[in-house]
């Protein structure tokens, strides 16, 4: 398999790359699951072959397991090869070009890894896609051949290491150790039509566990699972058709994975966040229900008009970095993934007010449980919550049955049973957003299109998988390179350090300039984070772990005034002068002003600068972000946003760091970002309107915080001064619009100044779902 020595012996990988399987537990002792060798399925295996966890290896989980009696296993280190396939087209215009390509990536790769694409994904085959005339597209036998060519296909491609599941290969890792590894079939990613078609298993049936179709409503906890044997014992006692009625298995096909030692097709089939969750259970299903009840409850000419309704709020929702804009609603000719879920950080608040209050609690707890299951790290307490919020979800979903929006109920819907199995997921192959589709999806665009848009469009086959080998090599190379060192510095360097080598001599070189060789050069842009560069972008940066940070812009802005009251004039807030004197007093002071003493006056301040932005840097490892899992964005307070409507955001500020949760926090809107220097000390601070909780606790029916901008006695805005220290990260508010009737002409930058009450939208992103919960 060609594409297999890119992956295990890429260098870059090697601070990301496990060895052997193991059990992770936080502080408390909680078993935590993250990357796949941390699931049960890759202890069982190492079990099986006592590989790196010593000869005699007793499992309290797999007791049943019989070590391996070939000594050549022991002490081998276990590679499980994940496959991934899914069907693209490459021709928008006319949607005939299609191709079936397959993926393969390492499982000892950390999901961080895979997730960025960092070339822990190759291509490794493109099966061919059976075509015939329409008169036979429907008939059973080719139907029947083209799922044996797919199967054939996949085995021939995988046969070749199997000599390799048996006895160890010695292997170059990407630490730069050569071991002794087992190679062995992984989980699957696939979307449901896909994984009927590698499990061999009728639609509309469940591929991991035998329940029966017409069941597939009822909540199941602890289900069997589908296994090997079962399919082959029932094989021999019942002929093809009760197979296909009784227990959904299509007896004509011999899986790959039978040909393969240790490898369980059923038990390997991976959950897919993207199509069963995402695009399937929230955008096919729910919301589509709620259009329909819309529709039923008020007719076509009403429910129309609610959804108008709907749309206009969905494009008022204030802007947020990595939120898609709705700016039509949800009238989108094609949905994207990205569309999805978009939608589903902004939908309950929007469409609250227009449906029964048990269908608000059924879309909230599914919510809860899609944003659960998509953490990067999951605890037994975390499983416990998943399962939880299925159950409750699992409850309140009636009201599409007794609405009439599903009179037939859910048995026919074989993605919604699919959420019942995460929990079994989870303990498996470790968080499911590692294993899922979108990382395929995501790759078909360097993999698939990108190549054929290079191609001469003759016969393009040969030619994209020329391209692929080409572009695995060059960055299988580049890596090698960057691990030996050869891409330090430029000939700029080189040139400059021999120069100096012979003008001075090596004895005069200065080592604060030139360390070990190496010559530093300008660098014009500088570090967006450390500099606090205002770069256009959010997103994942590089970097280590780091817990949260906020740093201004680089360069302030010039047309302000630089005397604290002019410049408290300028914004509106003339007793600017006093907060600050407030704040420095508690910056100094161990013990806050009394309440009813007068503030001190405000000392001389100087170097006073203004800026527009803020960077804020900090751990979300369950977002996009960078090998350190830390991600970046920022907070804008500018009077004129890309030459229209001024933008102030919102943010979320330090209250008591001893309360989890949005408890131990403020909501406020940052009206500015300043600087100035008093005693010798640098303070960078913010002008921020702050805002309160309405109640104690979240709101029952969206489980979301509500909060209410504050008023001083004579109506005026309560602002405060806080240094940038106490500031989180962004906070995305969105008003609780009530029976408000959304104006046409009403533009996303008002809503932040035209509603009384908002909702802290805990489901902007992963990061903001765990502070907020």
């Amino acid at each position: 398999m060609k594409g297999l020595p890119l992956l295990i012996t890429n260098p870059d990988f090697a601070d990301e790359f496990d060895v052997a399987p193991y059990r992770e537990y936080d502080p408390l002792l909680n078993r935590q699951y993250t990357n796949l060798m941390s699931g049960n399925w890759a202890w069982k295996q190492a079990v099986r072959f006592c590989l790196n966890l010593g000869r005699c290896v007793i499992d309290e989980l797999y007791q049943d397991v019989i070590v391996a009696e070939d000594l050549e296993t022991h002490g081998a280190m276990y590679c499980p090869l994940i496959l991934g396939s899914d069907k693209t087209t490459v021709s928008v215009a006319t949607g005939q070009n299609e191709y079936h390509p397959v993926y393969m990536s390492l499982g000892n790769v950390w999901n961080n890894v895979r997730r960025a694409h960092r070339n822990a994904i190759v291509i490794i085959a493109f099966l061919s896609i059976p075509k015939t005339e329409k008169r036979y597209a429907n008939d059973s036998r080719f139907r029947l051949f083209r799922r044996q060519l797919f199967h054939a296909s996949l085995s021939e491609i995988v046969n070749t290491l199997r000599p390799f599941m048996l006895k160890p290969d010695i292997t170059r890792c990407p630490d730069g150790h050569f071991r002794r590894v087992i190679y062995g079939l992984g989980p699957y990613i696939a979307d449901y039509m896909e994984q009927i078609v590698v499990a061999a298993i009728v639609q509309n049936w469940c591929v991991t566990c035998p329940t029966r179709r017409q069941n597939l409503q009822d909540f199941c906890e602890g289900l069997d699972v589908r296994t090997r044997e079962h399919a082959k014992s029932l094989a021999r006692v019942c002929n093809r058709k009760h197979l296909w009625d009784t227990y959904g298995i299509i007896n004509d096909i011999i899986p790959f994975s039978d040909d393969l030692p240790h490898a369980d097709i059923h038990e390997l089939m991976a959950g897919d966040l993207l199509h069963q969750v995402i695009k399937g259970c929230f955008k096919e299903h729910l919301v589509d229900w709620v259009f329909a009840y819309i529709i039923l409850e008020h007719g076509e000419t009403v429910g129309h008009g609610i959804w108008g309704q709907i749309d206009r709020r969905l494009a008022a929702v204030p802007t947020f970095p990595g939120l898609r804009p709705f700016h039509q609603g949800r009238d989108f000719k094609q949905w994207t993934g990205d569309d999805s879920k978009g939608l589903m950080k902004i939908f309950l608040p929007a469409v609250v007010n227009f449906i029964p209050p048990d269908m608000t609690r059924a879309i909230k707890y599914f919510m809860e449980f899609c944003y659960l299951v998509r953490r990067s790290i999951q605890t037994e307490d975390t499983v416990a919550r998943i399962t939880h919020c299925l159950e409750r979800y699992h409850h309140y979903r009636q009201i599409f049955v007794t609405t009439g929006v599903r009179p037939e109920g859910f048995s026919s819907l074989p993605l919604q049973h699919s959420a019942f199995h995460y929990p079994h997921h989870i303990r498996q192959f470790g968080a499911p957003n590692g294993l899922c589709s979108s990382i395929t999806e995501s790759k078909h665009i360097k993999a698939v299109k990108e190549p054929w848009r290079r191609s001469n469009k003759y016969n393009p086959l040969a030619q994209m998988l020329s391209t692929n080998q080409r572009t695995d090599k060059l960055a299988a190379a580049r890596m090698d390179f960057t691990d030996r060192g050869m891409l330090e510095g430029s000939c700029l360097s080189d040139a400059m350090q021999a120069f100096l080598s012979l003008a001075l001599g090596d004895d005069e070189l200065d080592s604060d300039e030139l360390e070990d060789g190496e010559f530093e050069e300008e660098q014009p842009n500088g570090n967006a984070i450390e500099d606090g560069g205002d770069p256009e972008d959010d997103g994942a940066v590089e970097g280590p772990k780091v817990l949260g940070d906020v740093s201004l812009a680089k360069r302030p802005e010039r047309a302000y005034p630089r005397t604290l009251p002019e410049l408290g004039t300028c914004f509106g807030v003339p007793h600017l002068p006093s907060l600050v004197a407030s704040f420095l007093y508690d910056q100094t002071h161990n013990e806050p002003l009394p309440d009813g003493s007068p503030t001190p006056p405000c000392p001389p301040l100087q170097h006073l600068n203004v800026y527009h932005s803020a960077a804020a840097t900090f751990y979300a490892p369950s977002d996009i972000s960078g090998i350190g899992g830390m991600r970046r964005e920022r907070i804008r307070a500018t009077p004129s946003w890309f030459n229209g409507p001024a933008r102030y955001d919102c943010v979320f500020a330090e209250n008591d760091s001893t309360v989890e949760g949005f408890r131990g926090l403020h909501a406020a809107r940052v009206q500015t970002f300043f600087s100035f220097e008093c005693g010798g000390v640098e303070y960078p601070c913010a002008l921020i309107h702050w805002y309160s909780p309405v109640a104690d606790e979240p709101d029952e029916l969206t489980g979301l915080w509500v909060v209410e901008p504050d008023f001083d006695t004579d109506n005026r805005p309560f602002y405060g001064v806080i240094h940038l220290d106490s500031i989180l990260r962004l906070a995305h508010l969105i008003p609780v619009f009530g029976d408000a009737v959304i104006p046409p002409d009403f533009q996303q930058s008002q809503s932040l100044d035209a509603f009384k009450t908002y909702y802290v939208n805990k489901y902007a992103d992963h990061h903001a779902h765990e502070i907020a919960f």
